[in-house]
């Protein structure tokens, strides 16, 4: 079995904040680090170049596969703002609807600057989302 490709990485998740450009992102990605750390309780880790996690989980799926990956996180992607949710955004529709102007994939949301979300709202889906992630795979503090 290969490894995946997104590891945890002893980069400096704040000297990563501090370089993100335009200066919009950069600051929404910052006001994004304090919401994380105040829902999860955790210190953030970069994973990969872009990636900051908040907790891991490992997972084992049928096939064999195996690994870690980040519990939730984002990163200040050119276009937008990609927030993981693990495991996915299938069962949050009711907080999806009162979230804002956002966009999803299997298991990103994608916001393009957060003055289009409730921050309070984010704040439960994240929660929501560690939550389910824990009753599927044990979650750790990062």
């Amino acid at each position: 079995m290969t490894a995946n490709k997104t590891q945890p990485t002893p980069e400096d998740v704040e000297a990563f904040l501090d370089a993100v450009e335009p200066e919009r992102r950069r600051e929404d990605a910052k006001t994004l680090n304090a919401l994380f750390q105040r829902v999860t309780g955790w210190s953030p880790v970069m994973w990969g170049p872009s990636m900051i996690g908040y907790g891991q989980y490992h997972y084992r799926y049928e096939s064999g596969r195996e690994g870690d990956f980040l519990a939730t996180g984002f990163s200040p992607r050119k276009t937008s703002l990609s927030i993981y949710i693990m495991p996915g955004y299938g069962e949050y529709g009711a907080i999806l609807d009162r979230l804002g102007k956002h966009k999803t994939g299997k298991s990103c949301l994608y916001v393009t600057k957060l003055a289009d979300v409730d921050l309070d709202v984010l704040a439960e889906l994240i929660q929501a989302g560690l939550d389910d992630l824990g009753r599927k795979w044990p979650v750790k503090p990062s």
